[in-house]
């Protein structure tokens, strides 16, 4: 049976196959390592169809790249419950999901990787954080918390401190849920902003002379 050539009609799946079937290859391979002709004989698809849907392979990189951060920071079931509960469900995601993924394989390999993976962490993690927290203080709570998780990413996993490295994932959990907890803390009101709107008593007029 001959692979289809040229414009796909009418199937949907192809074009997951190839983005699974080179995320696979760019792992076990590296970016260099890994050629277009492999990736579309892995997938079971002609290599056109990889130019037609991404373009390139480097292309192709960037979507395997994002797919993978959105893996290895999946937050829904982190932003479903209490928000007195966040630090430890974010925590158990995080560590949950970078125990069991090859990204951090993957990112080390090419600074691509790294810049995508910072993209996604500022612009998607930070923002769906503080839209969960709510309030005029969510942007800089949520600008903590993603500084811990940050941290955590990559000193655990994608350049890795020995002594963090060496820890079980329950002992990281439990090392940093305090700090992870007080940059997730509502902040304290300024005494600025508790007066703001209060009027000074008005001072007496100075007495006249004569």
């Amino acid at each position: 049976m001959n692979k289809l050539r040229g414009r796909p009609r009418g199937n949907p799946p192809t074009k997951d196959l190839i983005t699974e079937a080179a995320r696979g290859l760019f792992l076990r391979h590296g970016y260099r390592g890994t050629t277009v002709r492999a990736i579309a004989a892995e997938a079971g698809v002609d290599s056109a169809l990889i130019s037609y849907h991404f373009g390139s392979k480097q292309g192709l990189f960037g979507v395997v790249t994002q797919v993978q951060c959105a893996r290895s920071l999946a937050l829904g079931p982190a932003l479903a419950g209490d928000p007195e509960g966040l630090p430890d469900r974010l925590l158990q995601a995080v560590t949950d999901l970078w125990d069991d993924t090859g990204f951090n394989r993957l990112a080390v390999q090419n600074e691509d990787v790294m810049r995508v993976f910072r993209e996604y962490l500022d612009q998607e993690v930070l923002a769906r954080i503080a839209e969960y927290l709510g309030g005029p203080d969510a942007t800089d709570r949520a600008t903590a918390a993603v500084t811990v998780i940050g941290g955590l990413i990559f000193t655990r996993y994608l350049n890795p401190l020995p002594t963090l490295a060496r820890l079980s994932s329950a002992d990281v959990r439990r090392i940093l849920a305090p700090t992870l907890h007080a940059a997730l803390r509502p902040r304290p009101r300024s005494r600025s902003h508790l007066h703001h709107g209060l009027r000074r008593p008005a001072r007496p007029a100075p007495a006249g002379r004569g």
